[in-house]
């Protein structure tokens, strides 16, 4: 048994972030209906191409594991038939802006009186309330609000979009922060509306950049720089687009890397004697180390690497991914069906049990392929009710 085995949720979410939570929790066990209607389809359910591919990927990513029914929200039968569904439900999400679940009568002050222990989880981009709650973004504009973007990229160059994937954050906030209210409802009875930001979930990434500004002083843009490590970065190497990434911290692991190197003699350079006179000079450093990843095949110098302590690895593509030993071996890359029949590979739940399961038992749903179990078996609905429905564009 999943450890979320027993929680249904309503899932009205759209886009990524909101999608990428109800995501998660379905990989623990959540029974997840996903509601849309095919007059207003989630957008990443529209084949575009990406990566590649002519296929919903944006909505692969966050919609496997779930189930699909249609139900169209601007008719107000349609409106009741997803209140008789938040009813039988412990959770509903959703992530339209502000006042878009209001305006189509399922805000939670509506839903609460349909069930009162229901945890109502709205995600957006600045909050419910606020002078800026209004305001309408995506994951750039999620970094940059955040502070994150002015932090990324180089000293002697623009503050770049963060390839943080920031709706993922949002999404895995949004989830603890929705069990949190759950688990409360279960030891309470009440349930309650939870209120993520997206903004405010990039802020929170600020970290010790926040406490140095707070204190007067003046992040500043690094490039794959950090303030205490050298050598850290990703360096070139014999191979065309193939880069190693070498973080070293402490003096054994800076004596190993020479010796896999065969470079003892930098050790008594006094610009790289100790860690402190390697960071004043880590743009010297890096010219040295360079000038051995530019002779190297990219995995055999990782493996004597990592067999001598030194913390490095491939920068790893997402083609290197899919077939990843390691990651298969636990579970984390599993193939699943596509829509089209096909199998694809996918990532699953990054959380492993002693005692339970987690992870994708499915691939991404059709337009409204569960309906005959939610409106059949869960809400008891006739078949020539359902037919009547559908006939008059309510389930579409």
């Amino acid at each position: 048994m999943k450890p979320l085995a027993g929680l249904r949720i309503a899932d009205f979410t759209v886009h990524a972030a909101g999608p990428f939570c109800t995501h998660m929790l379905s990989q623990l066990g959540a029974e997840c209906i996903k509601i849309e209607s095919s007059l207003r389809p989630d957008i990443f359910r529209k084949p575009h191409p990406v990566y590649g591919r002519m296929g919903p990927a944006s909505f692969d990513q966050v919609a496997s594991n779930k189930l699909s029914v249609r139900i169209n929200l601007k008719d107000p039968r349609g409106v009741d038939l997803a209140k008789r569904l938040v009813s039988i439900s412990e959770m509903a999400a959703e992530s339209f802006r502000p006042g878009v679940m209001a305006r189509l009568g399922l805000g939670y002050d509506v839903l609460s009186q349909v069930k009162p222990s229901l945890v109502m989880l709205s995600v957006s981009s600045s909050g419910q309330t606020g002078p800026d709650s209004h305001f309408a973004g995506y994951a750039p504009l999620f970094g940059a609000w955040g502070a994150l973007g002015f932090l990324t990229g180089y000293a002697d160059g623009p503050p770049v979009e963060m390839r943080h994937v920031m709706d993922h954050s949002v999404g895995m906030n949004a989830a603890v922060a929705a069990l949190a209210a759950f688990y409360r409802m279960r030891a309470t009875g009440r349930g309650c509306h939870v209120d993520v930001s997206a903004r405010e979930v990039a802020s929170s990434l600020a970290g010790e950049a926040l406490l140095l500004a707070a204190a007067g002083g003046a992040p500043a843009r690094m490039g794959n720089r950090d303030l205490q490590m050298a050598p850290h970065g990703v360096y070139a190497t014999s191979q065309a687009d193939r880069w190693l990434t070498i973080a070293v911290r402490e003096d054994a692991e800076w004596t190993a890397l020479l010796g896999v190197m065969g470079r003892r003699e930098l050790g008594d350079d006094p610009r790289f004697r100790d860690a402190a006179s390697r960071l004043k000079h880590a743009a010297d450093l890096d010219v040295e180390v360079e000038s051995w990843t530019g002779t190297q095949i990219a995995e055999p110098a990782v493996a004597r690497l990592q067999a001598a302590g030194v913390p490095a690895s491939v920068s790893a593509t997402t083609a290197d991914l899919t077939r990843d030993v390691h990651l298969r071996d636990r579970g984390a890359v599993v193939d699943v069906e596509d829509t089209d029949g096909k199998t694809r590979a996918a990532l699953s739940v990054p959380i492993r049990f002693s005692q339970s399961e987690a992870g994708l038992e499915r691939g991404t749903p059709r337009l409204g392929e569960d309906e005959n179990y939610v409106f059949g078996e869960l809400l008891g609905l006739s078949r020539a009710k359902r037919a009547e429905l559908a006939e008059a564009q309510v389930i579409h």
